[in-house]
């Protein structure tokens, strides 16, 4: 039984043989493989809980493996593809890696760079997975702040002092502490540095309130 979380590798192909062929590659080395003939039997499957990638065969029966790798993107799938096809051209090839491909291989091609290709787009979805964790952790920690709490952070992480905040707030110097320490504990910064970064990441505009 394969573990929850552990990687998969999507085949498209309209070509019953290759399909076989790839998943049978993938078996040898221990990846979980799908295949599919169209883009919409894709579209239909349910998706990972683990990391990814898509082994996309350009001419497609229905949709252009190019324009399917647009739709894509375009619905917030950011799936790591792998083309692979028997008619590349190097526009076809630059507009591929332009919008994101991790390889554009041209049948036939070595099972090796096929699986360096795959190995390749598995890590770079791990990453993106591992990123998108931690925003989410991150904009948990910052629903708990209360709207004085954020302003306040905001004010902290364009570089204010907390003098020059309780100014700016018209409070007082200790209130603005207190405010400070809850940020602090609420947001699991462990310095000031760690909470710019954090702002970072959550896209706030330094200074900004509420």
């Amino acid at each position: 039984m394969t573990p929850a979380g552990a990687p998969t590798v999507f085949v498209i192909d309209d070509d019953a043989n290759v399909r076989a062929a790839i998943e049978g590659m993938l078996k040898s080395v221990g990846l979980r493989s799908q295949s599919f003939g169209t883009a919409q039997e894709f579209l239909r499957s349910k998706p990972p809980d683990g990391p990814s990638c898509l082994v996309l065969d350009v001419r497609l029966p229905g949709v252009n493996g190019l324009d399917f790798q647009r739709e894509l993107a375009d619905a917030g799938v950011p799936i790591p593809i792998i083309f692979i096809t028997g008619h590349g051209d190097i526009p076809m090839t630059v507009r591929a890696m332009k919008s994101g491909a991790v390889e554009f291989l041209t049948k036939p091609f070595r099972d090796q760079d096929l699986l360096d290709a795959i190995h390749q787009a598995l890590d770079r979805d791990r990453q993106t997975r591992q990123r998108q964790a931690e925003l989410d952790a991150l904009r948990q920690c910052y629903k708990l702040l209360t709207a004085r709490e954020r302003e306040v952070m905001g004010l902290v992480v364009s570089g204010m002092l907390n003098k020059q905040i309780a100014s700016e707030l018209g409070t007082s110097e200790i209130t603005v502490k207190i405010h400070r320490g809850h940020v602090m504990r609420k947001m699991q910064a462990e310095s000031l540095a760690a909470l710019v970064r954090m702002a970072a990441k959550l896209e706030l505009a330094p200074g900004k309130k509420g």
